[in-house]
């Protein structure tokens, strides 16, 4: 047998929607208060004033001696290799077009 009732969050889902319909009306009256309503001036605060750091000396390096780079071996050289056969693709025949209409 099918069961025929309605999930039991749909009664609450259904009377929210209908609530949030009929006070959208009042909800716009309410933006346009708060839009025409002049706030007083503050006044804009004072922040304090960022202490001075002292400078921080950075000791001297020493210079490092240079180092010679090695040279790397040459590779020896390859033997030459025989040139291998192209492979070939058989030769297509072409196409005669047909004279008969379909």
């Amino acid at each position: 047998m099918a069961y025929t009732l309605l999930p039991s969050f749909v009664l609450p889902l259904l009377l929210i929607t209908l609530a949030s319909n009929m006070s959208g009306i009042t909800m716009v009256a309410k933006a346009r208060r708060l839009l025409e309503l002049t706030l007083p001036e503050l006044s804009k605060p004072e922040l304090p004033s960022i202490p001075i750091l002292p400078k921080v000396e950075i000791p001297d390096f020493p210079d490092f001696p240079e180092f010679e780079v090695p040279k790397f071996p040459e590779l020896p050289s390859f033997p030459d290799l025989p040139e291998l056969a192209k492979p070939s693709l058989p030769a297509i025949p072409a196409l005669k077009p047909s004279t008969t209409s379909p």
